[in-house]
């Protein structure tokens, strides 16, 4: 080789080796922009997410805040004492908090885990607002104790912190999301510094050997500048949302603080109104009940007073004063009937009745009861139509809506009793239903609006203390719904009132087999009138004057103080045929002493006497005997005892055993 080719060849190298170096150079730098891109476009996803994470957590808190403010407007609207556009704040509050529940599932649908919770959450959400609907239903109808104990009753349920643990099972996973992001976007943002510093680093290298890798060194620089610019502000910006999130925190930390001072002010509020009301109610009813008392009491004792006087001298007079005096007290226990009617506490009887029948035999006392001045008519349209009523309750509720009719007419006017067939929604109700309407109409003075949307409030009366108890309409109206059914009002002041029950109408009872009446009269006609009778009875006095009673009917009595014993009496006495018992006895109640003695003895007759039931009158604790309310008459003792072997003549495997073949 020549020194010319030498010559020729070395420009030659040096220019193929700055050329590879090049080459080389830009190889790296092509790789180290596309490492820059993926770090910054890895950065923008973990910031984005970290985004979606402060949003989900500020919906969840948003959707606790509404829930509260939306459960302590129902408080303030069940117990009535509040603003009543407490209704619609929880109805949306309620809504908006279904709204939230919507926006954070669109934000969690991509994370099963966080979607399993917004599910339970969201169920929850739906079965808490069934329940809370059902109190608003009965603020809004004005039943406030029916709305404060649904609202009491859903406080306690056992869902009542699904939704807390849920929201709170949310915040924190997304928490623990948020800082697995956090430490994400450092990590990409140290990539990101790592590859703008080695590309840093081969521009200065760069520099040494070519102008043109001390250009791309600087643009590397000052890209590595508008980098760190940009992580600043990220960082920046995500120490504001950090800020933001916990300002909100405080805020309603703040607002359910604010929320239970409120509630606790309410409940104190609640204790002095119920302390009021109850004041009140004693004392109208204790006024009521001593001017009736006194008045029943009155003719009591004058009339024993007087009979006593003339029961050698003039017999006559001292039977009408007896007689006088019986009635008395015929009216002091129907007044007491009307107070544990009032309470729930006198057992229902409830038998197959057609109202319009009803009425025409309660026709002449209410014509007695409301003077002769008032006109009384009875419009009967509802035909052979049925109701299962008690029928003392319902002359009882017939008599207080005449009554009142009778005052509000000031003796004077028209009174109407009507009753016809209708179909009906009652309450939430979408199913029709028939029902027998009984109106009572009045040509009175009517009631102002403020009077009629009290009327059926216990103790309310607009009569002068000492007059009136204040029962009346509330006994109609529980009357109404112990039947299953509801009262209307409709008045208009100056032109009358009239008020309308509506009873459920019921099929009538298929009749008896022909064959198996009689074969119950014939064991009825053998079995005499005489029997040998268990008397049970805790109270000496009653015992006593029970005994006597019953052998002054004719029978013979055998008397047992504790309910325990009844069994071995039956036993030891084999020809027992009847069995009358008092209800409450301390040890053992008389339904719970008959349901032990009649596996042995299924056919006994038994009849309950009772004052006041309590919880053994509830349902069918009687078991289908026959009960009679004291105080009563021999002749009406008779009588249930009559309708007690009746009843256990149907019993009899005999009688049984023909209706069933028939």
């Amino acid at each position: 080789m020549t020194d010319d080719d030498r010559i020729d060849r070395e420009p030659t190298a040096n220019l193929w080796a700055p050329g590879l170096a090049a080459l080389l150079l830009a190889g790296l730098v092509v790789a180290l922009i596309f490492q820059l891109g993926q770090a910054s476009r890895a950065r923008d996803a973990a910031l984005v997410a970290q985004g979606r994470s402060y949003e989900i957590i500020y919906l969840a808190k948003s959707l606790d805040a509404s829930i509260n403010r939306a459960e302590a407007a129902l408080g303030r609207f069940a117990v009535g004492i509040e603003n009543k556009d407490d209704g619609r704040v929880f109805q949306s509050e309620w809504r908006r908090a279904g709204a939230t529940i919507t926006a954070l599932e669109r934000r969690v649908r991509r994370d099963p885990a966080q979607m399993a919770r917004l599910t339970k959450l969201k169920l929850n959400f739906l079965e808490r607002g069934t329940s809370l609907s059902g109190v608003a239903l009965s603020a809004n109808y004005r039943q406030n104790m029916a709305a404060i104990s649904k609202f009491y009753a859903a406080s306690k349920s056992i869902t009542v912190n699904v939704a807390d643990r849920e929201l709170d099972a949310i915040v924190t996973a997304e928490r623990a999301r948020l800082l697995e992001r956090v430490t994400e976007v450092t990590a990409t943002t140290n990539s990101l510094e790592q590859s703008i510093f080695l590309l840093g680093l081969l521009g200065v290298t760069a520099t040494f050997g070519v102008v043109g890798f001390g250009y791309l060194a600087l643009q590397i620089a000052a890209q590595r500048r508008v980098a760190r610019q940009e992580a600043v502000i990220e960082s920046q910006r995500t120490a504001g949302l950090e800020l933001a999130v916990a300002e909100r925190t405080a805020e309603l930390e703040t607002a359910n603080e604010r929320l239970r001072m409120e509630a606790i002010e309410l409940a104190e509020a609640e204790a002095r109104l119920r302390q009021a009301q109850k004041l009140e109610a004693v004392g109208q009813l204790t006024g009521g009940i001593a001017h009736d008392f006194n008045n029943m009491l009155a003719v009591v004792v004058g009339g024993i007073e007087l009979g006593m006087r003339m029961i050698k001298r003039a017999p006559d007079k001292a039977q009408r004063h007896f007689e006088n005096a019986m009635d008395g007290a015929n009216r002091a226990s129907a007044l007491t009937k009307r107070l544990l009617a009032f309470a729930r506490a006198e057992p229902a009887m409830p038998e197959h009745l057609v109202p319009g029948d009803a009425i025409r035999q309660f026709f002449d006392l209410l014509d007695r009861t409301i003077g002769d001045r008032i006109e009384l008519s009875i419009d009967d349209q509802a035909g052979v139509w049925q109701c299962w009523v008690d029928r003392s309750q319902l002359e009882n509720a017939l008599l207080n809506l005449a009554v009142n009719a009778r005052d509000a007419m000031a003796g004077h006017g028209t009174l109407t009793i009507a009753t016809r067939p209708v179909h009906e929604r009652v309450g939430a109700s979408a199913i029709l239903t028939d029902f027998v309407a009984i109106s009572v109409s009045d040509t009175g003075c009517g009631m102002a609006p403020e009077v009629a949307e009290r009327v059926f409030d216990p103790f309310y009366t607009t009569k002068p203390v000492g007059q009136g108890t204040g029962l009346g309409m509330s006994q109609v109206f529980a009357f109404a719904r112990q039947s299953q059914g509801d009262v209307r009002l409709d008045s208009v002041e100056g032109e009358g009132t009239t008020v309308t029950m509506l009873l459920p109408r019921v099929a009538a009872p298929a009749p008896r087999g022909a064959e198996a009446v009689r074969q119950a009269v014939a064991i009825s006609e053998s079995a005499g009138t005489g029997m040998k009778i268990l008397l049970v009875e805790d109270d000496p006095r009653v015992l006593a004057a029970t005994r006597d009673a019953l052998v002054e009917l004719g029978h013979a009595v055998i008397t047992c103080e504790n309910p325990r014993n009844a069994a071995g009496l039956l036993g030891t006495h084999g020809d027992i045929g009847f069995i009358l018992s008092d209800v409450l006895m301390p040890e053992m109640t008389g339904p719970e002493m008959v349901a032990q003695i009649l596996p042995d003895w299924p056919a006994m007759p038994v009849l309950f006497a009772t004052g006041f039931a309590g919880e053994a009158g509830d349902g069918d604790a009687f078991g289908g005997h026959e009960v009679i309310r004291k105080p009563y008459t021999l002749a009406s003792l008779e009588l249930a005892m009559e309708a007690a072997k009746s009843r256990s003549l149907c019993r009899h495997p005999y009688v049984a055993a023909v209706a069933a073949a028939i």
